[in-house]
């Protein structure tokens, strides 16, 4: 991908939220930030709902059970959790706040219960206690709404239904009167994406990021030399 001068990539403390339907690229886009963070220096946790074949691919990603404290060593760490362990979850999150210092990607985060205290304490804490969190979603209309009212950054691609569409226009700003010509009504090219920097106000049209081959190659290659240094 090559970003226009504009674009920014969420710092250490700061929140990112990736939407888009089945197959429009929004995990390639998510994993493709994971890889370009700082999992070298801090734990970054990976909640996969759904066994995510890319995901799993990640050779030196270790997998942890939702109950598990915290790692507190570099890399990258998978947790797989099953329908009605939500309570576990919400356990770990309120763990991981206490701790600090912990990286978050939940992958379709509509999964964590909207009364997640563990969830929304890292959301709208998280900064101080330097927790980046990075929530993909193919369902925006189903989340809780402190995931985007916290965000800093938004990245947003085809969605399939229009309330989705709605609910994720409420967050960014329209430049014109006109609800029907709203930015984000605009079908770009596939796998291309809009990504709203709230702190500067902007909205950007972005190319497609890297292919899955690649990502997770430098997954693999910075995971590697993590290992070299334990």
């Amino acid at each position: 991908m090559n970003p226009n001068d504009d674009f920014r990539f969420p710092n250490d403390q700061q929140r990112l939220v990736i939407l888009g339907a089945t197959g429009s690229g929004k995990t390639n886009a998510a994993l493709w930030h994971l890889s370009q963070r700082n999992f070298d220096e801090k734990p970054w946790v990976i909640y996969d709902f759904k066994h995510d074949d890319l995901i799993e691919s990640i050779e030196g990603a270790q997998h942890i059970d939702v109950g598990a404290p915290p790692p507190v060593r570099p890399g990258l760490y998978v947790v797989n959790p099953s329908p009605g362990q939500e309570s576990d979850v919400d356990d770990q999150m309120m763990r991981i706040w206490n701790q600090e210092n912990v990286g978050v990607y939940v992958d379709e985060g509509y999964m964590v219960p909207k009364n997640s205290i563990g969830f929304r304490s890292i959301l709208t804490q998280g900064r101080s206690k330097h927790i980046p969190v990075i929530t993909l979603s193919q369902r925006p209309v189903w989340m809780d709404r402190f995931v985007f009212t916290e965000a800093n950054y938004i990245q947003v691609f085809r969605l399939q239904h229009i309330d989705d569409t709605k609910s994720v226009e409420g967050f960014v700003p329209n430049p014109t009167d006109d609800p029907k010509k709203h930015p984000l009504r605009k079908r770009l090219p596939e796998y291309w994406s809009y990504y709203y920097d709230v702190g500067r106000n902007k909205l950007m049209e972005v190319k497609p990021v890297p292919d899955p081959d690649t990502i997770i190659d430098t997954f693999d290659l910075r995971l590697r030399r993590i290992q070299r240094t334990i």
